[in-house]
């Protein structure tokens, strides 16, 4: 009996400390044939950090039908917008900074776009992950996240 309490308090413990991922990707700037980004490999990097809470892809109107329904099957959700995603995205990820259930941010872009959103994380004491590729991936961003994460390392 003693064992199995012993196990349980572990099991909560472990829940205790797990942080939760809150994670936002530049779709226009990531999914792309030529940078050959996987989402499941982002997701399973993203577990190390933590248990992944919020997974959205922005995808602007152009997005193909058979796009929205893999970023589906890959278990993200897809939000589809008009214009250009960086605002929407920023939106979205600021609302997660204020999320008690979120600990780490997680912007999955090479835009330095995205650097002001960061640093209000930071501030508001979130940790802040940054995952890209090169070419393009700009020094800014990487400079103001707390973790780097190479997609093709």
């Amino acid at each position: 009996m003693a064992n199995v309490v012993d196990q349980l308090k572990a099991m909560v413990a472990k829940a205790k400390k797990e942080k939760g991922v809150a994670c936002f990707v530049d779709g226009p700037n990531m999914i792309r044939k030529e940078l050959g980004i996987d989402l499941e490999k982002v997701r399973k990097r993203l577990q190390k950090h933590g248990t992944l809470k919020v997974a959205k892809v922005f995808l602007d109107q152009y997005a193909s039908d058979k796009l929205i329904e893999a970023v589906t099957n890959q278990g993200y959700e897809v939000v589809i917008v008009p214009s250009d995603v960086d605002v929407a995205l920023a939106v979205d990820a600021m609302e997660a900074v204020f999320n008690p259930n979120v600990d780490v941010i997680a912007v999955v872009s090479r835009d330095s776009d995205y650097k002001p959103l960061l640093t209000k994380a930071k501030a508001h004491g979130k940790e802040t992950l940054v995952l890209g590729v090169e070419p393009d991936f700009s020094s800014a961003l990487k400079n103001t996240a707390d973790v780097v994460i190479n997609l093709k390392e």
